[in-house]
């Protein structure tokens, strides 16, 4: 009953409009304070993955030591240095959040606010304990140290909510490689798909987008984009590049590369080949297996596969 209950108090929190607002305000602020390059580097593109769940883990494990070290008589010393270990990394780890949560859903936003606002709130209590510790008042210095774990906790709940149950964070995109079967399949004549246009096709129910370029070479990628599911059949067109309409991620139409956050994965990229007339695609693999332009052609092809595969 409690667990419903608190999944009730989240849910509920999502819908709520209150603080939009305020938070429109704070994500033209985030967008302002952290330029472009700024913005990928603390999304984590360079390590293809969010890098903010990397970076609270010095401040979470510093002050969980902390917490340990203060049920020990006389280690008050080695407490006090380990929370300020957390609080000087808790400002790099902030900066990080802020990067995601201006690129995220509404919804998402709301309660990645309130992860926020507790989180400060953590930082302010163990602040206080710090300075406590430093002037001599341990005893206060402990009680403001468990008051700020506790308040690290709830916004630990609310991260997990975040990441686990609103999917804020994860690859969109990666569940493609594991629901598109192996070889060709026909996805339309030439002439459905007109050159520089983003066209909308599907593969096994897996959105796809396609791209012919003015020379008649085709482009294919997984048509949702990996940061946060935009449509990006309805992106721009540019430089060899697909733009999400949503939060501008850009991903390279020859090998789905994203060349610019939010998004830190690529776009899954299918091989793309025209026979009689007709356009035929299949999903490059990762895993180093064989692709369907590099498999030898076999007679008689499956269901679904384009003619003499």
């Amino acid at each position: 009953m409690g667990q419903n209950r608190m999944l009730w108090l989240l849910d509920a929190l999502e819908r709520d409009p209150r603080a939009d607002a305020a938070i429109d305000k704070l994500t033209r602020s985030v967008r302002t304070l952290l330029p472009g390059r700024t913005r990928d580097a603390l999304h984590g593109r360079w390590l293809g993955h969010p890098v903010h769940p990397l970076m609270v883990q010095v401040p979470i494990g510093t002050w969980m030591s902390a917490a340990v070290l203060d049920l020990c008589p006389g280690r008050n010393r080695e407490a006090g240095l380990l929370v300020g270990v957390g609080l000087a990394a808790a400002g790099p780890a902030a900066l990080a959040g802020a990067a995601d949560w201006a690129e995220l859903h509404r919804q998402q936003k709301r309660v990645g606010l309130v992860h926020a606002v507790t989180n400060t709130a953590a930082v302010g209590l163990y602040g206080a304990s710090l300075l406590r510790r430093l002037t001599g008042r341990a005893g206060a210095g402990r009680a403001y140290g468990f008051l700020g774990l506790t308040a690290v906790g709830l916004g630990g709940m609310l991260g997990g909510h975040l990441a686990y149950r609103q999917a804020s964070g994860a690859n969109h995109a990666e569940e493609v490689p594991h629901v598109v079967s192996e070889g060709w399949h026909r996805i339309g004549t030439v002439d459905e798909f007109p050159a520089g246009r983003p066209v909308r096709r599907a593969v096994d129910d897996v959105p796809v987008l396609v791209v012919r370029e003015t020379g008649g070479t085709f482009h294919a990628l997984a048509e949702r984009c990996s940061h946060l599911a935009g449509p990006l059949s309805e992106g721009t067109i540019a430089d060899g590049c697909v733009q999400c309409p949503w939060h501008g991620s850009v991903f390279r139409l020859s090998d789905g590369w994203n060349v610019r956050g939010p998004a830190t994965a690529p776009q899954p990229a299918f091989d793309t080949r025209v026979v009689d007339g007709h356009v035929e695609i299949g999903l490059r693999r990762a895993d180093g297996t064989e692709s369907p332009a590099e498999a030898p052609e076999r007679a008689g092809g499956d269901e679904g596969h384009g003619p003499g595969i």
